[in-house]
């Protein structure tokens, strides 16, 4: 095996300069016109920009170990794992529903803008649901246990969530009539914004993005979902649109009297990529195991995390009950306590 020739491809694919250079080397940039030469183009802004930010927070004496460790780790384990996954799944959703569409939304400035909010409703129902079904939160939670905001923080995913992820968003799509050319452009630009609004403090430090905050998910919104405090959680589940967010009240601005908090509420062992990565996993075996009847025992796998058997139930939805009857008896409470995943 030639280890130099991997590591140059590795980083190659990394940075996404595979396409880019291929281009460049034939002299024909026609390939730009295309879905794939659009997303050559997207694919290179990134990485550099997360080491950018990883430089930086070094020359401010802001970096922690603990900040960048989990997430990238976790990324080259997903990059010998689950490299094939996606596609695999994208094609499967497209063969087995595409004949049931009543229409196919093309290629063209309608077609986009439809297609769009078919998608934001996909990733809303996908991500709604990874936080509100216990199984699908231990997908979804390693994505969550990073205790800091920063653009490591995309590759943080255990790789069967993208298969999860995968078929529900592009077989909702392919119902909803977006034909596959325009579905695939479409998961390009939002991988790349999706990338984007884990953009951290140290580069943006205010994320709001001014007026265009009013209309667009922002680092801020993104910030405000990734957060621990009861005020926030389980809100800002779409990408880019907050149409659904809007639409089923889950869309929450950052406030400045209350500074987040991230990570997941549970104490996630530092630097440790297994517990991150399985933790809630065993911890769910855990609760299946002495849950008393089967019942209650597939019930752990379907409510939401926090839920008990016994009544005592630490959900998301309980804790901010709690917030607010505590903020009734007591106004002006700025900082409140946290719930629980």
């Amino acid at each position: 095996m030639n280890v130099v020739g991997w590591v140059h491809d590795q980083l190659l694919d990394f940075f996404g300069l595979g396409q880019l250079l291929g281009m460049i080397a034939a002299g024909d940039y026609r390939a730009l016109l295309t879905v794939n030469g659009f997303a050559a183009l997207l694919n290179p802004l990134l990485p550099p920009l997360l080491l950018f930010e990883l430089l930086r927070s070094i020359a401010l004496k802001t970096f922690q170990r603990e900040h960048y460790q989990v997430p990238l780790l976790v990324m080259v384990l997903n990059r010998f794992i689950g490299n094939f996954i996606t596609i695999a799944m994208v094609g499967l959703c497209i063969g087995l529903f595409q004949r049931f569409a009543l229409f196919q939304a093309g290629l063209t400035w309608y077609g986009l803008l439809y297609g769009y909010v078919a998608w934001e409703l996909s990733h809303f129902v996908y991500h709604f649901f990874a936080h509100k079904v216990r199984l699908l939160w231990c997908l979804h939670s390693t994505h969550h246990a990073p205790v800091a905001m920063n653009l490591s923080v995309n590759y943080s995913h255990i790789f069967l969530e993208g298969a999860y992820a995968d078929f529900v968003r592009t077989s909702i799509c392919i119902l909803l009539g977006v034909s596959p050319p325009l579905l695939i452009l479409i998961m390009i630009i939002d991988g790349f914004w999706g990338s984007f609004i884990h953009l951290g403090e140290n580069v943006l430090k205010n994320g709001r993005l001014g007026v265009l905050g009013r209309f667009i998910l922002t680092p801020s919104h993104h910030r405000v979902h990734h957060a621990r405090n009861v005020v926030y959680m389980d809100t800002n589940f779409c990408n880019l649109l907050p149409i659904w967010d809007r639409v089923f009240g889950t869309y929450v601005e950052e406030r400045d009297d209350i500074q987040i908090e991230y990570g997941i509420t549970r104490p996630v062992k530092r630097y440790s990529v297994l517990d991150a990565y399985l933790g809630e996993f065993y911890l769910l075996g855990k609760d299946v195991w002495n849950a008393p009847g089967i019942g209650n025992k597939l019930l752990y796998l379907v409510m939401p995390p926090g839920w008990s058997h016994d009544g005592h139930h630490k959900t998301a939805k309980v804790a901010k009950q709690e917030l607010e009857q505590m903020e009734a008896h007591h106004p002006g409470t700025s900082q409140p306590s946290h719930g629980y995943h």
